[in-house]
């Protein structure tokens, strides 16, 4: 079972079946019919334990180290990601589904393929926010930020001490566009651009912070939003 929505689209894409539980939040694919165990942040060691899984896909960002403590001194494997660039997302998944399924997935190597050309182009700076009340943004080593340096925008916090920093936006670093994700925070044409001075881009936060099938689209359309 898996805890983690982008993961959760990973071994349902391969092999749905093999999937006995999910949080609220694995919302692909759409027509998944699974056991809910609440969320990332809650999950409901008690259901998972009683759905006697195999195995619990965890990542270390997403979930909580108690909650994975939890899962553990009920018995259970835990299976632990933590990419923070689009070619250790890649490897990870890799590993993972050779040590569910026994194969490599198509979809996973169309996404080597898809992400295996370097950029060329202008590059733009841009300061990434995801969350509003208080504001806070990517920051230093952070899987979204390397997909948009592939993508040719590069993050002016990408040296701070923190992954996600809160921000002053009055005291940012110089920088050209803001890009807003629509998850965690749902960052819209109606809700955040009002607060910048410079272009903003609406993007698919699915795309930017999810690894998985996803990844065979997301340079495309994220290209394409970022334009």
């Amino acid at each position: 079972m898996s805890i983690v929505p982008s993961l959760t689209e990973a071994i349902a894409a391969t092999h749905q079946h093999l999937l006995v539980g999910a949080t609220d939040w694995c919302t692909q694919p759409a027509d998944l019919e699974v056991t809910r165990v609440r969320g990332t942040k809650n999950p409901d060691v008690d259901v998972i334990r009683e759905l006697v899984p195999d195995v619990v896909l965890a990542n270390a960002e997403e979930n909580r180290e108690q909650d994975l403590d939890a899962l553990r001194a009920a018995g259970l494997a835990v299976w632990v990601t933590a990419p923070t660039t689009v070619g250790e997302s890649l490897d990870s998944l890799e590993r993972m589904l050779w040590a569910i399924i026994g194969e490599t997935p198509h979809w996973l190597e169309v996404a080597r393929e898809v992400w295996s050309t370097p950029y060329e182009g202008r590059r733009r700076t841009a300061v990434v926010p995801i969350w509003r009340r208080p504001w806070m943004a990517l920051g230093r080593d952070t899987f979204a930020g390397d997909v948009l340096a592939r993508l040719g925008v590069d993050n002016v916090l990408a040296e701070s001490p923190e992954r996600y920093p809160r921000i002053d936006l009055g005291a940012l670093p110089e920088y050209e566009v803001v890009v807003l994700p629509d998850e965690p925070y749902a960052f819209s044409p109606a809700d955040g651009p009002e607060a910048f001075d410079r272009p903003a881009r609406c993007v698919s936060g699915r795309h930017l912070t999810w690894y998985g099938p996803s990844l065979v689209e997301a340079r495309d359309l994220l290209t394409e939003q970022l334009r």
